[in-house]
């Protein structure tokens, strides 16, 4: 945990906590779960997930969708994330279709295609916001 503050801080990620986390010596390595964990809240990349497994990967995907819209998450590695982690799980829902269509596409994508990568990557960054705004299973669109 302090090897990862201290990557963050070398790629100019900044939270009131991380400076601390990166500081700590062997002897205060006690202290640095504590200091991880708020690191992590400052950063806004705490993610608490349901006990049920099926709302858990609901929550999973809109999390990572949001993550992208923010910009906080390369719109080509969310889309695979939520395709691996969430869709496959679920059982390819409807509502992650788009994600997962695109995530394929992006996989497969190379310089010879007529689609421009950035192109596919913009409409993940639609499909996310829409999953955002729509929410899980249990909202209508």
């Amino acid at each position: 945990m302090i090897q990862a503050g201290l990557d963050a801080l070398l790629a100019d990620v900044d939270s009131p906590s991380l400076a601390l986390l990166a500081g700590l010596g062997r002897r205060e390595e006690h202290e640095a779960q504590e200091l991880f964990d708020h690191v992590v809240d400052e950063l806004g990349l705490g993610f608490e997930a349901p006990a049920d497994p099926i709302a858990a990967k609901w929550a999973l995907a809109s999390w990572l969708a949001a993550q992208i819209v923010d910009g906080f998450l390369d719109p080509a590695t969310g889309a695979d994330l939520i395709w691996v982690e969430a869709a496959m799980e679920l059982d390819y829902p409807d509502r992650l279709q788009p994600i997962v269509e695109l995530a394929i596409q992006l996989d497969d994508w190379n310089a010879d295609w007529s689609t421009p990568l950035e192109q596919l990557k913009e409409e993940v960054l639609v499909a996310a916001r829409a999953l955002v705004e729509h929410g899980g299973p249990e909202t209508n669109l």
